[in-house]
């Protein structure tokens, strides 16, 4: 898994979520806050839970990975119920959504240095 692209893959939401909102389109809100539904998910509570399941930074980057999906979800739900400039207001610096992606971000980050350290 390349987590530097995970990170990348995570942080383009507020671009797809700009595009629906600019769209109209609707979204898989169940699909979107599901945290096994993504590549890095599915790594997570596989492959890596295997290899660094015991590392302390492993439970915190599943932690923050899934608060950012439940926090992705609820900006799709705002967008589905066609509140744009609610959806909008969600996707600004310093909302939970970007609170919740900076902590993801830092999770793997630790993650990653854990892992290399042994």
């Amino acid at each position: 898994m390349d987590l530097d692209e995970a990170i990348c893959a995570h942080i383009e939401w507020k671009m797809k979520f700009r595009l629906a909102i600019s769209s109209e389109a609707q979204l898989d809100a169940d699909k979107i806050g599901q945290d096994t539904q993504c590549p890095l998910g599915q790594w997570l509570h596989g492959e890596a839970q295997r290899k660094y399941g015991r590392l302390s930074s492993y439970e915190n980057c599943l932690k923050a990975h899934a608060s950012f999906h439940r926090e992705a979800e609820k900006v799709a739900r705002l967008i589905n119920a066609k509140d744009y400039r609610g959806a909008q207001a969600a996707l600004a610096m310093n909302t939970p959504l970007s609170e919740e992606s900076n902590a993801m971000t830092t999770a793997i980050g630790r993650l990653k240095e854990e892992a290399a350290a042994g």
